[in-house]
C-alpha cells in the first residue's frame, strides 16, 4: 500500500464513519464514494470499523483508567459509553453485524472480535489476569452493565462529526461576507 492509498483509505474511512453515524441504521455504508475500490468487499470494510471501534474504546479505557485508577471497572464503563456517544453509528454497525453476519466468515470474524472486545473489557477492569473463556465471561457482563447504563449525551441523529458542520459554517461566512 502506497503513502497516497493509505491516506485515502483513511479519508474514505472517515467518510464512513461520518456517514454511519448520521444514519445511524446499522448498515454499512457501502454507497459511499470509494468504498468498493478501497475496501472491496463488506467484510473488509466491517473489520475496519470494529477495529476502529475497538483501538478507539483501547485508548478510551486508558485515559479513564488515569484519572479513575481505584475504580477500574467504572472506569472502563464509563469509557465504552464515551465511545458509544463518539461513534454511535459504528457501534450500530457492529451490533447489527454481530447478530446478523452476512456469511460464514462474517459470523466467524464478529464471533472472534466480541471475544477479544470483552477479554479486554474484563482485563482492563482488573477482574481477569489471562486471556481466556472466563475473560470473555466477565467481559460480557461488563458490556452489558454498560449497555443497561448508556445514556447518549446528546440525541442520536445530533451526533455528527465537525466535518458536518463545516459546509453549513462556511455557507454562512460566505453569505456574511457577501451582504
Amino acid at each position: 500500500m502506497t503513502w497516497k492509498s493509505f491516506h485515502s483509505r483513511g479519508e474514505i474511512l472517515r467518510e464512513v464513519i461520518t456517514t454511519a453515524n448520521g444514519r445511524l441504521d446499522g448498515l454499512l455504508p457501502m454507497d459511499v464514494e470509494g468504498v468498493a475500490e478501497t475496501f472491496g468487499d463488506e467484510l473488509t470494510l466491517l473489520g475496519a470499523l470494529q477495529l476502529r471501534w475497538h483501538t478507539r474504546l483501547a485508548g478510551r479505557i486508558d485515559r479513564e483508567l488515569m484519572q479513575q485508577p481505584m475504580d477500574l471497572e467504572t472506569a472502563v464503563v464509563t469509557a465504552w459509553h464515551a465511545t458509544a456517544d463518539e461513534l454511535p453509528g459504528v457501534l450500530a454497525i457492529v451490533d447489527r453485524y454481530r447478530s446478523e453476519p452476512l456469511d460464514a466468515a462474517m459470523a466467524e470474524a464478529m464471533t472472534k472480535s466480541a471475544a477479544k472486545e470483552r477479554i479486554m473489557l474484563a482485563m482492563m477492569a482488573g477482574r481477569v489476569s489471562a486471556p481466556d473463556e472466563t475473560a470473555a465471561r466477565v467481559g460480557a457482563a461488563i458490556e452489558a452493565q454498560a449497555r443497561a447504563t448508556y445514556r447518549p449525551v446528546r440525541p442520536a441523529r445530533a451526533a455528527t462529526s465537525r466535518r458536518a458542520h463545516q459546509p453549513r459554517l462556511l455557507a454562512r461566512i460566505k453569505a456574511a461576507l457577501a451582504a
